[in-house]
């Protein structure tokens, strides 16, 4: 968890008005945003053992290009073999408020803008984590988050809990039930990774920031409501969720027909040591209902069109998610996911076999503890009958090139977080894509980025 002193003034309070008009509008937005939360934290007195406010903010700005690259042929979700840029920018107020021994009541008001490469089609794997958010040119404001989470102690000792977004400092037991109701993110809960897990600061795809054969419920935006509920002990912990299916698929609205539609997940969680240094295993399974496509009968159609065959239909998957400290300075992670491949992809992206790995690294022996240097590879594959359906002709909502010459999807990333300051974090970072859109026929194609993130 991060450590943040609320009674600490923001640095954004001392800028200039000089340096702020340099930027551009929507950024400054951003900024604004981020100063007005942390400067109305600032001034409060120390935090209570049991804290009764949490605010703080957040603002990312992620520019990506590509320059280009060789393809035989495009069709109608096909990545820009000409070259192209593209940005996003999301800005965040996280809050919270104590409302009784062990509740507490969240509110995560965003501003989203831009879009990801080629309106982010054309790469299963895509390489933008915030695009998942972003969804236009015009900034956009929404609720991303909005929760009663409560907690039921049962001993086994106590642990301090940190101030930190949507988290109210105080103590908890360590035997404890924790419940969550309302919207949030379903990666909020499951498939955590230390290493991998957070575009905004770690990597940046997909295909790294979370298990991309999960297709976990959720808006266009990546948020869900649902009900989750979390078993700790020491040394495990075990969640179960149930949660809104989108009414289409990527769809902005979720289906309220909860009963009928909706997807659920089962992870355990265990902690362990290995040389005196930790690690974290978490094995998950997940099972989903909703009013999805068959690529079977998809392709019966001498046109084949997974939109026309949709009735209720579920889909169901595993995976698995590990990290490992190395040294004090050195982590390593790796993923695993399936699906079975046969219902449509729904929400969030065309993956049905997922593998990834890599490493975490900061550079204490360059005087640079607090930056991160990452890298990783990663392999996406599909089901037999989704790349039958592709190869025919038929479109999801991410690939599709009218036709396919089948490849998994690899990629590699690297990248450097550069912290001048605790606040502030730029990053520059490349990714190369092979058989974008699984097809030998095009790539592979290389992606530039810079992201620029503010935190309180």
């Amino acid at each position: 968890m991060r450590a943040h002193i609320l009674r600490t003034p923001s640095p954004l309070a001392a800028a200039s008005r000089h340096q702020l008009e340099k930027l551009p509008p929507i950024l400054c937005l951003g900024f604004s945003l981020t100063a007005a939360a942390s400067l109305g934290a600032a001034g409060e007195a120390d935090a209570p053992v049991a804290a009764q406010w949490t605010v703080h903010a957040q603002s990312t700005f992620i520019d990506q290009a590509q320059p280009g690259f060789s393809a035989d042929y495009s069709g109608a979700n096909s990545l820009d073999n000409d070259g192209e840029n593209a940005h996003t920018v999301t800005a965040t107020i996280f809050l919270g408020r104590a409302l009784w021994p062990g509740a507490g009541l969240y509110l995560d008001p965003e501003l989203t803008q831009g879009n990801g490469l080629s309106g982010t089609t054309g790469i299963a794997g895509f390489p933008e984590g915030e695009a998942t958010h972003a969804g236009g040119t015009e900034a956009q404001v929404s609720t991303a988050r909005f929760f009663l989470r409560q907690t039921f102690g049962f001993g086994g000792g106590s642990e301090a809990i940190e101030d930190d977004q949507n988290q109210l400092a105080g103590k908890q037991d360590v035997d404890r039930l924790t419940v969550t109701l309302g919207k949030f993110a379903a990666a909020d809960i499951f498939d955590g990774n230390a290493y991998s897990h957070d575009p905004r600061t770690q990597f940046l795809n997909w295909s790294l920031m979370d298990d991309t054969a999960w297709d976990y419920p959720a808006n266009a935006k990546g948020y869900t409501g649902g009900a989750a509920v979390e078993w700790n002990r020491r040394t495990w912990t075990l969640r179960w969720a149930i949660m809104m299916e989108p009414a289409e698929a990527n769809g902005p609205a979720l289906d309220p027909h909860v009963a009928k539609f909706h997807g659920q997940v089962l992870e355990w969680e265990r902690r362990y040591e290995l040389g005196g240094r930790s690690g974290t295993v978490r094995p998950m399974v997940y099972w989903n209902r909703a009013d999805m496509g068959g690529y079977a009968e998809a392709l019966q159609e001498p046109a084949p069109s997974v939109i026309s065959t949709r009735s209720q239909r579920s889909k169901a998957g595993a995976g698995l998610s590990w990290d490992q400290e190395l040294t004090a300075d050195l982590g390593a992670f790796a993923r695993f996911g399936w699906n079975d491949g046969k219902a449509e992809s729904w929400a969030f992206t065309e993956v049905d076999q997922a593998e990834s790995a890599g490493l975490s690294w900061k550079p204490a022996a360059w005087g640079r503890s607090q930056d991160t240097l990452g890298a990783a590879l990663a392999v996406d594959g599909l089901s037999g009958l989704h790349r039958s359906y592709l190869a025919a002709g038929g479109y999801g909502f991410i690939v599709g090139d009218g036709r396919l010459n089948y490849s998994t999807e690899d990629l590699a990333e690297v990248y450097y977080a550069w912290r001048p300051a605790p606040w502030l974090a730029l990053t520059p970072d490349y990714q190369f894509v092979l058989h974008p859109g699984y097809n030998r026929d095009r790539g592979p194609v290389s992606v530039f980025a810079l992201r620029v993130h503010l935190e309180f």
